[in-house]
């Protein structure tokens, strides 16, 4: 048997979790979870106070392999030529190791901010995140931080959120491994939290593919997490964003359904949300009147059930009147569509809701008749929006007003500037890292 192998068994006997022996012994966390799976060795002083907290009675101890010039410093290191570059000399380092290679990012990371200004000092202070936070934090924490990234989705340019999950999904991968089951299911409620905004905000920045391979990861954890709730969040979430550009619609149906078997043929808010999805698909391939009987099952459901607990305020409630406002602005109903733009601008919706709401009545224009008023006030919507703010979702409801424009009249000059405009504010893929 392995000393990682007695550590896991004696651990499991007395009912101690990785974090709790962590706290206790005085050591990181991740650090004890390698030596746990045997991916390093430890020390003969932890191996020793490893061996006293779990009781073992010295059966521990003595399965710490012996480390030459650290436990036997009378055996001899082979000289300094004779070793690999980018090995390190074994006994002139801290026992610790993962302290180690924390020490030398914190190091790395301060030489470079010496004369970082604007965005290199927020790539150090990112840096300087990953090297610090290591520890495991509480479940109540990272509702927080979930929540704190819905409001910087709201907020704040795509890339910026971007960023923030980039710090907080590698840590919560880390706390993962060392998760007793119990954990596990909380943190995976996380991550199917965390995988959804991931999902929609590089959705935001066109990078489509990356995004269906987060919508997968977060479905992934939801399941795991067994909670109906995060289940059907993450799912109405996908076939929601879905819409703008990164499915087709037949698949987007699909989905639709595949999320409607799990909700269960009890009614529900779930059911309703995926029916307000449904008629905005319905609405983009012409079935107008199929997609007001879904709409209507959307925007009148008032069930007391309702909200994703993991992130309470991820539904607003101007959700059903944009699902209006995209239904009746594609049909050309202009007196409903107004109204409900306007239900929509009353709340003072997140930017892109109130960008996408605008182009909305742009549409209207164009299904009306008016070709040349609808695509210069989608170009001047687009044209006027800060380029941080520059959205694939909003480009895509562009599109829906240029194709909106008749075969016949896609040549005028209010069409052609229109077009320029929509591929200059688009935002380019290639540019993300």
């Amino acid at each position: 048997m392995t000393f990682g192998d007695k550590m896991l068994t004696l651990m499991a006997e007395r009912g101690m979790s990785l974090r709790k022996l962590a706290k206790v012994a005085h050591y990181d966390s991740s650090r004890l979870s390698r030596v746990s799976r045997g991916h390093k060795p430890p020390s003969q002083e932890l191996a020793a106070r490893l061996d006293e907290l779990l009781g073992a009675g010295g059966e521990l101890a003595a399965l710490a392999p012996a480390r030459p010039g650290v436990d036997h410093p009378t055996l001899q290191q082979p000289s300094t030529a004779a070793r690999s570059p980018v090995n390190v000399n074994i006994g002139d380092t801290p026992d610790d190791w993962d302290d180690m290679e924390r020490r030398r990012l914190l190091l790395a990371a301060l030489g470079m901010g010496a004369g970082a200004l604007g965005s290199s000092a927020e790539s150090v202070r990112q840096l300087l995140d990953l090297v610090l936070d290591s520890e495991p934090r509480p479940i109540e924490d990272w509702g927080i931080a979930c929540a704190d990234h819905l409001h910087a989705l709201r907020t704040r340019p795509p890339a910026q959120v971007r960023d923030g999950l980039s710090i907080d999904l590698p840590a919560i991968q880390r706390q993962l491994k060392t998760a007793t089951i119990k954990e596990a299911t909380e943190l995976n409620r996380i991550v199917a939290a965390l995988g959804t905004l991931q999902a929609n905000v590089v959705t935001r920045l066109g990078d489509h593919g990356a995004a269906i391979h987060w919508w997968r990861t977060a479905k992934t954890a939801a399941d795991l997490s067994g909670d109906l709730d995060v289940r059907m969040m993450v799912r109405c979430r996908e076939v929601g964003v879905g819409l703008y550009g990164q499915r087709d619609l037949a698949t987007v149906l699909r989905l639709i359904e595949k999320a409607q078997e799990i909700a269960g043929d009890r009614p529900s808010f779930w059911l309703a949300d995926l029916a307000g999805s449904k008629a905005k698909a319905l609405t983009m391939v012409g079935r107008h009147d199929d997609a007001r009987d879904s709409l209507n099952t959307f925007v009148g459901w008032e069930g007391g059930d309702a909200r994703p607990s993991i992130i309470p305020s991820l539904w607003a409630a101007d959700q059903a009147h944009f699902a209006e406002s995209w239904v009746y602005s594609g049909k050309g109903d202009e007196a409903r569509a107004d109204e409900a733009r306007s239900q929509v601008l009353d709340y003072g919706p997140e930017y892109q809701y109130a960008a996408n709401v605008r182009l909305h009545e742009a549409l209207c224009t164009v299904v009306k008749g008016g070709v040349d008023e609808g695509t210069r006030q989608a170009a001047v919507l687009l044209d006027g929006l800060p380029a941080a703010y520059h959205s694939q979702m909003i480009t895509e409801t562009g599109k829906r007003v240029l194709n909106a424009v008749p075969i016949e009249q896609r040549r005028r000059p209010a069409v052609g500037e229109f077009r320029e405009v929509l591929a200059t504010t688009a935002p380019n893929p290639h540019a993300l890292t």
